[in-house]
């Protein structure tokens, strides 16, 4: 997973920083996703209450929910959820073992947490778009085996390979989204009279339209395509790629699936929480404290 160490960081809010994370963010998706493709869709680890063993347990959350609780319940000992950058899915988690570190100071206190819409989408449209060609080969070899029917489609029992990478994957795609409060916090520190108008009122379309570059995200969804049909590609035994080998049906992942998610889900996401953050960016400010800011 990638990290920034805020301890070093001389100016974590530049934007030319920002965006060398976000890229180098782009690389970790594609290639968890890769991972995840590979397995069948297993649609039973997404449901609450459909693991006899958990809820044995007294836990009637789903097989992912009680991966991503035992996990961050871990992570959250070691202080991981102190960092600005970092968002857990589970809540009421332990404090750390450790003493906090002494971060800089880089965002403006605040609440915002999108991991909920995160894991719906994620569970409800990714997995299954991205997992559908190993669900297809799985129905095959049942089909070849005599199992027919419901029986024959998605489920191949890797719950506990299939869970690890969901994890990882929503991890970084919450990092991701979630950066969207240092790009808004950079805009606002650099021209702060251009955003508390529409704060004060609020007017969400007004911030969003000052924080939208279309221009950046169509470079984005370029470059996004671009990399996933590189690494989606089978290589030979050389180390060369065969050629159009993303295209014939044995790519590692769905090229569209991946641009798909970026532009039906993260990058709107991401807006939705940078607005959000600006609109809370005055709160228990005194208008003295706000005149300030434009003085």
């Amino acid at each position: 997973m990638l990290s920034q160490n805020f301890m070093l960081e001389k100016d974590p809010l530049s934007l030319e920083r920002i965006r060398q994370i976000l890229v180098r963010l782009e690389d970790t998706i594609i290639f968890d996703l890769i991972e995840r493709a590979q397995f069948a869709h297993n649609p039973r680890i997404y449901i609450r209450g459909s693991f006899e063993e958990l809820r044995d347990m007294e836990f009637d959350g789903s097989w992912l929910e009680w991966f991503l609780k035992e996990i961050e319940t871990f992570h959250a000992r070691a202080r991981r959820y102190t960092s600005p950058d970092e968002y857990p899915f589970t809540s009421n988690l332990p404090v750390p073992v450790l003493l906090p570190l002494a971060f800089p100071k880089i965002l403006y206190p605040n609440t915002i947490n999108a991991n909920p819409s995160i894991l719906s989408f994620y569970t409800r449209s990714i997995v299954p778009r991205i997992t559908r060609r190993a669900t297809l080969a799985l129905a095959a070899i049942k089909r070849s085996n005599g199992i027919i029917g419901d029986e024959e489609y998605e489920d191949d029992g890797n719950y506990g390979s299939a869970a690890t990478i969901d994890v990882e994957v929503l991890q970084a795609i919450s990092k991701r989204v979630h950066y969207g409060k240092f790009v808004s916090e950079s805009k606002f520190i650099a021209n702060p009279s251009a955003f508390i108008p529409h704060i004060l009122t609020p007017n969400r379309p007004a911030l969003e339209a000052l924080i939208t570059k279309p221009e950046v995200e169509r470079k984005l969804l370029q470059r996004l395509r671009k990399k996933a049909a590189i690494y989606a590609q089978e290589f030979s035994a050389d180390g060369d790629a065969i050629v159009n080998s993303h295209m014939n049906g044995t790519a590692k992942i769905d090229v569209d699936g991946v641009v798909e998610l970026y532009e039906s889900y993260i990058i709107p996401l991401t807006k939705e929480v940078e607005v959000d953050y600006l609109l809370h960016r005055l709160d228990g400010l005194s208008q003295e404290e706000i005149d300030a800011l434009t003085a």
